[in-house]
């Protein structure tokens, strides 16, 4: 990052030297050819890693893109800041430039012309000297001397990450889990449950109208001859039955489908015949952003409102055992508040610390737990260090535990339509793990909750992770 004082002075057209020359070097990198396809609309496959199918380093660097490197030398360095482009001629070797590629940007001034004209002979090569790109410009060259602080641009944010698909990936090596999916009637339910079958995370067994579940499938052009279709009218005895059936070991998760969470969730909160295990259910978000690193898991945003402290005990653990299935060998959990210091007229605060302390304790196991802590600096360590946090988990939580249900809702959909990032949702705690999807999310969001679920299922029997470090 630049400081301030690092200050560039251009060289006006009446100091300005045949013979004088200036250079750079640049490395050519995945990122680069990504911002080149965006702002050029030229999305060759031959130029983009992701849709070539080849290793990165095979990839051509668009020529195009070679030679923009000039206009950095000639507006930053030599003439530098003022200068303006008459003209410029471009010849290209048979070399190509790929990722990883090192070049050498050089101008050098050939001839200067009636004020402000110059000319300037240009050269992309490599370390080793082997041209790519030689040519020669003309421009106006500045008349005012101007001194100009080096400066960073606005930070831009490029999706290069796909942590949901490794998790398909792992889950779709397990054996298909066998899932009751409750009312998938409509395009985006049924349409999620088969995708998931297809790729081999679930076996389905479709539980509701019999008539609307094949019209549904007509409409998507879906065979649903192979799997097994029980018909029941009413979501409430759909979702009675789902949940009887994972009781009897028939099946091992259960997949929301077109009725409403309340409807789904009264049959598996029943005191008697319900899914309650020792632990209180709880729900978790997983969110795939393209501004992070690793996943983020949140919870709870959609099962308990106003949880207290022995709830909270439990929403942590469940959301540190998730986090394990998912890879994440020692989860770091950030307990959110409004501040990041116990304040006795917040009762959250309070909470946080005492979730923190019994972690210490052991009370809860799996992971590391740390609060309060404010979103800023769980999230971002420049944040916590601002603010004199020591902590192994400020700046770099795995895990968000929200204060209540409104916080937990309000976080969750600024990460989805201000952040951009997927969402999959898994309910755990029960005696199966439970897809509590929206009737909105698409089959992405279905298939990754479903991974989610396989994977959960996987640690919970065998107490290890399918899925490989990082």
């Amino acid at each position: 990052m630049h400081n301030g004082s690092h200050v560039i002075r251009n060289v006006t057209w009446s100091e300005l030297e045949v013979g004088q020359s200036a250079a750079i070097e640049r490395l050519c990198t995945e990122q680069d050819l990504f911002l080149f396809a965006h702002a050029s609309g030229n999305t060759n496959p031959l130029t983009l890693p992701d849709f070539s199918g080849h290793d990165p380093s095979a990839v051509v660097a668009p020529s195009m893109w070679v030679a923009s490197l000039i206009s950095a030398v000639l507006g930053n360095l030599l003439p530098g800041s003022g200068t303006l482009y008459r003209a410029q001629t471009l010849r290209f070797s048979d070399e190509r430039v790929h990722v990883g590629d090192a070049l050498r940007v050089s101008v050098r001034c050939t001839a200067k012309g009636e004020a402000p004209l110059a000319s300037f002979e240009t050269l992309v090569a490599r370390r080793d000297g082997t041209a790519i790109c030689s040519g020669s410009a003309e421009v106006l060259a500045p008349i005012e001397a101007r001194h100009t602080e080096a400066r960073d641009l606005p930070s831009l944010i490029l999706d290069q990450h796909d942590h949901f698909g490794r998790l398909i990936d792992a889950a779709a090596s397990l054996p298909a889990l066998v899932t009751a999916v409750v009312c998938p009637d409509d395009h985006n339910s049924l349409a999620g449950a088969l995708l998931s079958a297809q790729r081999g995370l679930i076996e389905p067994v479709l539980i509701g109208d019999a008539g609307k579940i094949r019209a549904a499938a007509e409409a998507l052009g879906a065979d649903i001859g192979a799997y097994l279709l029980i018909d029941m009218a009413q979501p409430h005895e759909a979702a009675a039955h789902a949940v009887a059936l994972a009781l009897q070991g028939r099946v091992g998760a259960v997949m929301k489908g077109n009725l409403h969470s309340d409807t789904l969730l009264a049959e598996m909160v029943k005191k008697d015949g319900g899914l309650r295990s020792a632990r209180r259910l709880s729900h978790v978000f997983a969110m795939d952003a393209p501004t992070l690193q690793n996943l983020i898991f949140i919870t709870d945003a959609a099962i308990n409102i106003a949880p207290d402290l022995v709830t909270k005990v439990d929403i942590v653990q469940n959301a540190i055992d998730l986090a394990r299935a998912c890879g994440i060998e020692q989860p770091r959990v950030g307990v959110l508040s409004a501040v990041e210091t116990v304040n006795p007229s917040i009762p959250s605060t309070l909470d946080a610390a005492i979730l923190a302390k019994m972690a210490d304790r052991g009370q809860i196991q799996g992971g590391i737990v740390d609060g309060p802590l404010a979103m800023d600096n769980a999230m971002d360590l420049e944040a916590a260090r601002t603010k004199g946090i020591v902590s192994s988990v400020a700046g770099r939580a795995d895990v968000l535990v929200v204060p209540n249900i409104e916080a937990g809702n309000m976080l969750a959909k600024q990460f989805t339509f201000v952040t951009r990032a997927e969402a999959a949702g898994l309910v755990v705690g029960a005696k199966v793990p439970v897809m509590l999807t929206s009737r909105a999310d698409n089959d992405r969001a279905r298939l990754a909750s479903c991974a989610l679920a396989l994977l959960y299922d996987h640690w919970m029997r065998h107490g290890k992770s399918a899925v490989n470090a990082g």
